[in-house]
């Protein structure tokens, strides 16, 4: 009942964000209030800090982790814009078209306090434990990963059409879009399962968190920059 309770607030924000939200503002309101439902949930659930990855050990070891993480992400990044065909990956136009205050608040806003807090606190934090103590850590991170892919289906939809690495593959029309909304499922279960492994190894939510906010929001700041700078047209 209360795993249902935590994925029903989860389909909730996931078509609020994708059907109804509108703004920047709207879009982090409705994830740290979804956010902390599941905190209660967890809480209804008994979980404590340290079944989410929250105690102050966790804490200070994801902290420890947080600045490895995102050295990796940041050299990947630069080896992918040193190739040229690694370049056509940075041609997105989500991010292509921001001004630098947009580019801000999406990179220190948007991500950290609304995709990355919702996110890793229901798939790796809520989800992933309250899975982990009825059925084991193996299943809690299969069925979470799967949820996450899952989470992906709305907004990956018009993905073929803003990235142009993306639209290569499987054309921006409309015939593109099953196949890329299939593939983006298939790659962030893949992702989540990445991310729980490091939740499992760190002991902490603050890692798969530092990941994600360097994958996304560094992501960003290539992609905006390779357009001003690195691209073509």
């Amino acid at each position: 009942m209360r795993i249902v309770c935590a994925v029903a607030v989860l389909a909730a924000a996931n078509l609020l964000n994708n059907w109804l939200a509108r703004g920047p503002a709207l879009y982090v309101v409705i994830c740290v209030t979804a956010t902390a439902a599941l905190l209660l949930v967890a809480r209804w659930d008994g979980l404590t800090r340290a079944d989410l990855g929250l105690d102050a050990a966790g804490l200070r070891r994801g902290l420890r982790w947080a600045p490895v993480l995102a050295a990796v992400v940041l050299l990947v990044l630069l080896l992918l814009l040193a190739v040229p065909a690694g370049r056509e990956a940075f041609r997105d136009a989500r991010a292509a078209d921001l001004s630098v205050g947009r580019l801000l608040w999406v990179t220190l806003v948007r991500v950290p306090f609304g995709t990355v807090l919702l996110e890793e606190t229901a798939f790796r934090g809520v989800l992933w434990a309250m899975i982990r103590r009825r059925h084991g850590t193996a299943r809690a991170t299969a069925v979470s990963s799967l949820l996450f892919g899952l989470w992906h289906v709305l907004p990956s939809r018009g993905l073929n059409r803003s990235n142009a690495a993306v639209a290569s593959l499987f054309g921006d029309d409309p015939a593109g879009v099953a196949p890329t909304v299939a593939v983006a499922i298939v790659a962030t279960a893949v992702a989540g399962v990445v991310l729980c492994e490091l939740r499992r190894r760190s002991g902490s939510l603050l890692t798969p968190m530092a990941l994600h906010w360097a994958v996304n929001s560094l992501g960003y700041v290539f992609a905006w920059a390779a357009a001003r700078w690195w691209l073509d047209g």
